[in-house]
């Protein structure tokens, strides 16, 4: 076309980039095409180059990830057990060493926010390290504990995610894989160790999951056989569960599986009643089933090179953590974000913590923020789907191993 033939004509502009100078043109009523354009990576060089790279190796990349797909597709997860962690995870075994498991990557006593420091001191309560919460902070801040994620034992924790020895923990095995995840029984709603709280009836309550729920419930699994978890799931996730922040079908379904079998194992009635009434009476008894769960799903995931699925992301009050496949078990970190959710009234998020947990696990298998829309209770004040529920981090990681 000669210049003109152009000049002489309406003008028929394409704009790239800022809508404004689209808006401004269309005001005018002059034709105009917007194209949404943006510089790579928000226009940050040295992030522009890593896409670059990795861009470079596409072919393997899209490989890599279609065998992670694979194996999470192929998994098998069946709850098979509870038993006290000390018997189940190995680095627990020793009843002279003084672990505690915690939520999200690695963090020392120091640089513990509030609720995680207090459920520490009453896990060391709990285990008898220490005969009262004072003398368990002094033991922790001196040294006299060691401190691991949950993630480097094959376990997961939501919230604080205190994971001691003598503490029941629910075990997944992956039967496709033949590998095995651990999770503590959810302790119910109200003063609980995952938020914190940490004082007689906490302690007591905890004994109570180790001395007689666990191995009620453990019993009856073992008698079953397991409970194949895929088909559950499936039916909770019909039924409206999204399987993060609600989990009401699916812990009606658990129940419904085993009662027959608890029946059978408990001979006092009155014990029998309190089991079948603390499952029932808490609608977030699965989530940690799930979570468990999901860990057995992605462990299987971990260590193929060249993939970028992620495998576990999680929070400590402090860091948000991610791991990813091609990169093993190398932790990049971010601060932590305050949550956006719902205060009762006269709170805010100054009385809230930052986010903590290692139940983003859920999200690492493409439930929780990712069946979000298909949750008709909780989409109507969330919003739905994975972007309302992205994790907002800075751009700037630390890696550590």
């Amino acid at each position: 076309m000669s210049i003109q033939k152009l000049l002489s004509g309406a003008p028929r502009v394409v704009n790239i980039g800022l809508s404004a100078f689209a808006q401004d043109l269309a005001a005018q009523h002059v034709p105009v095409v917007q194209v949404d354009w943006r510089p790579p990576a928000q226009g940050k060089r040295h992030l522009a180059e890593l896409l670059a790279r990795l861009a470079a190796h596409e072919a393997q990349i899209a490989s890599a990830n279609q065998e992670a797909l694979k194996r999470m597709l192929a998994a098998t997860p069946v709850l098979v057990d509870v038993q006290p962690a000390g018997s189940v995870i190995a680095g627990l075994a020793d009843p002279q060493a003084r672990i505690i498991l915690h939520a999200g990557p690695p963090i020392d006593w120091q640089r513990m926010c509030g609720p995680m420091q207090g459920a520490v001191a009453g896990a060391i309560v709990f285990e008898g390290w220490a005969p009262d919460l004072e003398s368990a902070a002094r033991l922790a801040a001196s040294g006299g504990v060691q401190f691991h994620p949950n993630h480097h034992f094959d376990a997961v924790g939501p919230m604080t995610g205190m994971t001691t020895r003598s503490m029941p923990v629910m075990v997944v095995e992956n039967r496709a894989f033949g590998n095995r995840a651990y999770c503590m029984i959810n302790e119910g709603l109200g003063k609980v160790m995952r938020f914190g709280a940490n004082d007689a009836s906490v302690i007591e309550r905890l004994r109570w999951l180790a001395d007689v729920f666990g191995p009620a419930f453990g019993q009856a699994l073992r008698d079953t056989g397991g409970l194949d978890l895929v088909p559950l799931i499936s039916r909770g996730l019909a039924m409206g569960d999204e399987m993060h922040q609600r989990n009401v079908a699916c812990s009606a379904l658990t129940l419904r599986a085993l009662a027959p079998q608890l029946a059978r194992v408990v001979a006092d009635g009155e014990t029998l009643a309190k089991i079948l009434a603390f499952i029932a009476g808490n609608e977030q008894f699965f989530l940690n089933i799930g979570m468990v769960m999901g860990k057995s799903i992605m462990d299987p995931v971990r260590g193929i090179a060249g993939s970028t699925v992620v495998t576990a992301m999680c929070r400590n009050g402090t860091d948000f953590g991610v791991r990813v496949s091609g990169t093993g078990d190398a932790w990049f970190t971010a601060p932590v974000e305050m949550p956006q959710g719902l205060y009762f009234p006269g709170y805010s998020e100054k009385d809230a913590n930052p986010d903590m947990g290692d139940s983003a696990i859920m999200e690492t298998i493409g439930v929780g923020a990712f069946a979000m829309a298909t949750a008709p209770s909780v989409v109507g004040f969330v919003g739905a789907g994975s972007t309302r529920m992205r994790w907002r981090s800075p751009v700037r990681w630390a890696r550590s191993r």
